[in-house]
C-alpha cells in the first residue's frame, strides 16, 4: 500500500519546482532529500518538505520503516495563477500571472511487524 502527501499551493512555477523533482524520482528517501540539500535551486525546500511529509505520514499513520521508503511517483500539476499588475510607461497596467504548484509525493517501503497485544493474567 502507497502512501501519499500533497503541498498544495506552492508560490512557484510548476516548471521550475518539476525539474528539481526529477531529480529525486524514482530514489529512496533518504537519498533524495541528501540531493535536495545540496540543490542549490529555491524550488528544492518544498519538495523536501513534501517528502518529509510522506515520511512522516508512512511511519506514523501506516507503520513503514523510515529507513526502507522509496519515492514511488513525485508528480508536479499546475495550481491557481494569480492575476496581478505590473507598471507600465506612459501609466498603463500590464498583467501578468503568477503560478502556484501542487506537488504530490507517494512512497512504498516494507512494513513494521505488528506487535500483539499481551493478554492479562488474571490474578487471585
Amino acid at each position: 500500500m502507497s502512501v501519499v502527501a500533497i503541498a498544495k499551493g506552492v508560490r512557484m512555477s510548476p516548471r521550475k519546482v518539476g525539474v528539481v523533482a526529477a531529480l529525486v524520482r524514482g530514489r529512496t528517501v533518504e537519498d533524495a532529500l541528501v540531493i535536495l540539500e545540496h540543490t542549490p535551486r529555491r524550488a528544492a525546500l518544498p519538495v523536501i518538505k513534501a517528502i518529509q511529509s510522506a515520511r512522516a505520514n508512512a511511519d506514523h499513520n501506516h507503520g513503514y520503516k523510515p529507513a526502507s521508503l522509496v519515492i514511488e511517483e513525485i508528480s508536479v500539476s499546475h495550481g491557481t495563477r494569480l492575476k496581478r499588475y505590473r507598471p507600465a510607461a506612459h501609466g498603463r497596467a500590464l498583467p501578468f500571472q503568477r503560478r502556484t504548484s501542487h506537488i504530490r509525493v507517494v512512497v512504498n517501503g516494507e512494513q513494521r511487524p505488528v506487535k500483539k497485544p499481551a493478554e492479562k493474567k488474571e490474578s487471585k
